[in-house]
């Protein structure tokens, strides 16, 4: 395979290896994950909930190599790319990914049955279909009034790709998307992975470059918080050891505070200040294992808290750097079968329509540089 087909290969696959390995400890913190597993989680691991059934709001199938949300809404958009194969704006939200997701069936893993994706999508994802679908708002405001969360971020790495090596294409395409979705620091995230998606599709970048790019184009909080942890992660080499100090850093930036299944009155409210918790806490694990797949995913997983969407994030990063072949194959096959998915087949459809996104952009390049050039004689 071509490179661009073997990172976003590594991109997907790695952000829905780093799904379903931290969906099993989503929610818990780092000593309840140790204590119900009796050490590290090391890999693939059963749910933490054991009796994850009788969980009446959320009764879902969380480990055992099930992805979950992220990976659902990240194929949903690589569909939603496929059939316009063009970039994407905030009306092709309204009028291409909400019907995807109230119409066409898929299996979902963690539910054990086949259904449409909102089914299982949470309250913050279903804003989605409630301000564009039931309340027809205008696509590019829709996300005004949602929860400020990383439900728009946690999808956007297919942004990344289809701008490989354009980390300001990617930001300004995917906070045009994300604002159908999110808005405030939800909305910035969203651009920022995306951002650091194309960065690490870039040949011959490392974790550096993508920490730059993603310096250079965050704003507000959000710059602030992964300056701050990326500060604090080149102290450390050893993700064990990176969790406590990562978690200090991003506190003063991050609303939900210390009680994860418990967050305050000031959660998730639009800031200039603040910043979601999972981007900067993602980069921050790449960053202490030098960009290496395994170990910024086992960071990523044992620090708990909304594991399944910092694992997504590292995931498609170290993935995009690597290529395939970063990507633990006992992982991604387990993850496959428990799941139910070809997740490599996305990959590829995604990289043929980048590459014809990028041929258009030529195209047009070339008739305005026609037109310029004679404004100029």
């Amino acid at each position: 395979m071509n490179h661009l087909i073997d990172r976003s290969v590594g991109c997907l696959v790695g952000a829905a290896v780093g799904d379903a390995l931290g969906g099993a400890t989503e929610t818990a913190l780092p000593e309840e994950i140790r204590a119900r597993y009796g050490g590290w989680v090391e890999g693939i691991v059963a749910p933490f909930h054991e009796n994850w059934a009788g969980r009446l709001l959320a009764p879902y199938h969380k480990g055992d190599g099930h992805i979950t949300d992220d990976t659902l809404l990240t194929h949903a958009l690589v569909r939603v790319y496929a059939r316009k194969r063009d970039h994407l704006d905030a009306f092709d939200v309204a009028e291409l990914l909400v019907p995807d997701l109230i119409e066409r069936v898929v299996h979902i893993p963690d539910m054990e049955r086949e259904a449409v994706t909102f089914h299982r999508l949470a309250a913050a994802e279903r804003w989605l279909v409630t301000r564009l679908h039931h309340a027809h708002a205008d696509p590019r405001e829709a996300g005004v009034g949602n929860i400020c969360n990383c439900g728009a971020a946690m999808y956007m790495a297919p942004v990344g790709i289809v701008n490989a090596g354009d980390p300001a294409g990617a930001y300004a395409e995917a906070v045009e998307i994300a604002g159908a979705h999110q808005h405030s620091y939800g909305r910035e995230a969203a651009a920022v992975f995306a951002a650091a998606v194309a960065a690490a599709m870039t040949p011959g970048a490392d974790i550096e470059d993508v920490v730059a790019a993603c310096l250079d184009l965050a704003r507000d909080g959000t710059r602030a918080a992964i300056e701050a942890v990326v500060k604090a992660a080149r102290g450390h080499r050893d993700w064990r050891e990176a969790i406590t100090p990562l978690r200090a850093a991003i506190a003063p930036y991050d609303t939900v505070g210390e009680e994860y299944r418990s967050p305050g009155l000031g959660a998730r409210r639009p800031s200039r200040l603040h910043s979601i918790e999972e981007l900067p806490i993602a980069l921050g694990m790449l960053v202490v294992a030098g960009g290496d797949f395994r170990a910024a995913l086992l960071g990523s997983v044992n620090y708990g808290r909304d594991a399944d969407s910092t694992a997504t994030m590292a995931g498609a990063i170290a993935g995009a750097l690597g290529g395939a072949a970063a990507v633990p194959a006992e992982w991604s096959a387990t993850v496959a079968q428990a799941s139910r998915l070809d997740l490599t087949e996305p990959a590829v459809v995604l990289a043929e329509v980048a590459q014809q996104i990028f041929t258009a952009d030529q195209a047009r390049f070339a008739r305005r540089a026609d037109r310029f050039a004679e404004l100029t004689r």
